[in-house]
């Protein structure tokens, strides 16, 4: 991709650029820089986007010389992109470099078919926020001692394929899994946060909640969690749980080889579902599609799903998020997982993930497994 726009020229970085993106860094940060190495990586990077934009040096030179670039990284597996930095040269500001460098990182965003961009601006740059406004992007929500001088920001983001971006159902806080098995106690913490109960979301209650909930054995490590158990242990906190799985026979079985595994987790099976009856949770054996998701969520119930990771990460492991909401063009989850070195928490919440990924995505294995937890507080 190539583009000019009066005699500012505007392209993808290459490896040639390095050492002239390293000077552009250091002359307009003194803080939150990036390294040469983390530099050298988003140029190589298939999920980012490095765009530099360059002019001149005079009317008779061939020489170009760089004067802005801006960076979007492409979130795996869903429809979010995040603005990671721009920078213009100081001698270059108030020359519509930073208007052109996002409209061309747009549309290179759009190519990708990823359709949300988030950023993050420090709340005293005047500035920058009305920049960001005047090119459509809204507020919301906010990070304290977000920079390294413990300044706070603003979170922002612009639905590109409309002007208005679409509204939340409701606010789900976001909390990060403390181990790599606990993604289910996670979310379900964080639905029932989101329905305004007196839970605080601590690692106890997470441990606590996997406890009740393991299938004890997976593929390896620790025993993720079963839909059941979670609809049971969300019902003992005073939820009303309904949970929707697409088949009757005992989960994950197939995961495991050891005929002594497989047993215990059959068995695990069996007493969770009579505990289910015992608690009166609604254990109902049938698919859900987009049309009941978005209808539980409509009427007020909080909503976790489990999900393939392989459009995430490549790995096909069951992962449990939370879904926080849904319009015309995509339904919307938290993810408790922050493994990526490239990420912050704000890369996990309110992820975009469209119809047709979304209907890939909530199956798993080749039993091609759909389940989810639908909680309402009684």
């Amino acid at each position: 991709m190539a583009n000019t726009r009066g005699n500012v020229h505007y392209r993808i970085a290459q490896s040639s650029d390095l050492n002239a993106l390293v000077a552009l860094e250091n002359n307009c940060f003194e803080q939150d820089k990036l390294s040469k190495r983390s530099l050298q990586h988003w140029i190589k990077a298939h999920h980012g986007i490095l765009l530099i934009a360059e002019r001149y040096i005079d009317a008779s030179s061939e020489l170009q010389q760089l004067i802005g670039y801006g960076l979007v990284w492409c979130h795996k597996g869903t429809r979010l992109a995040r603005l990671y930095s721009l920078a213009v040269a100081p001698a270059c500001r108030g020359q519509h470099i930073a208007s052109g460098l996002l409209a061309q990182l747009e549309q290179e965003t759009l190519i990708r078919n990823h359709y949300f961009l988030r950023l993050e601006v420090a709340k005293n740059n005047g500035a920058a926020i009305k920049l960001y406004q005047g090119l459509g992007y809204r507020v919301f929500g906010e990070y304290s001692d977000y920079y390294e001088d413990h300044s706070d920001a603003y979170r922002m983001q612009k639905q590109l394929l409309r002007k208005t971006p679409s509204d939340f159902q409701t606010i789900t806080p976001w909390y990060q899994q403390t181990t790599e098995f606990t993604c289910g106690p996670a979310s379900l913490m964080m639905a029932m946060n989101s329905l305004h109960a007196p839970i605080v979301m601590t690692q106890r209650l997470e441990l606590d909640l996997w406890r009740e909930a393991t299938t004890i054995f997976m593929t390896s490590g620790h025993g993720g969690c079963h839909p059941v158990g979670l609809g049971n242990a969300a019902k003992k906190r005073g939820f009303d749980a309904k949970v929707f799985i697409n088949q009757q026979t005992p989960l994950f079985v197939d995961g495991v080889r050891a005929p002594h595994k497989k047993h215990i987790m059959q068995s695990v099976h069996q007493q969770f579902i009579e505990d289910a009856q015992a608690l009166a949770v609604d254990v109902r054996f049938d698919d859900i599609n987009q049309h009941q998701l978005a209808k539980l969520l409509s009427d007020g119930y909080a909503v976790i799903l489990l999900i393939s990771t392989y459009r995430l990460d490549g790995k096909k492991a069951p992962h449990w998020v939370t879904v926080t909401g849904f319009d015309e063009l995509c339904f919307y989850v938290n993810d408790p997982d922050l493994d990526d070195k490239q990420q912050l928490p704000i890369d996990c919440q309110y992820l975009p993930i469209s119809g047709d990924d979304f209907d890939k995505m909530s199956m798993f294995g080749g039993g091609k497994l759909r389940t989810a937890v639908a909680i309402k507080r009684s």
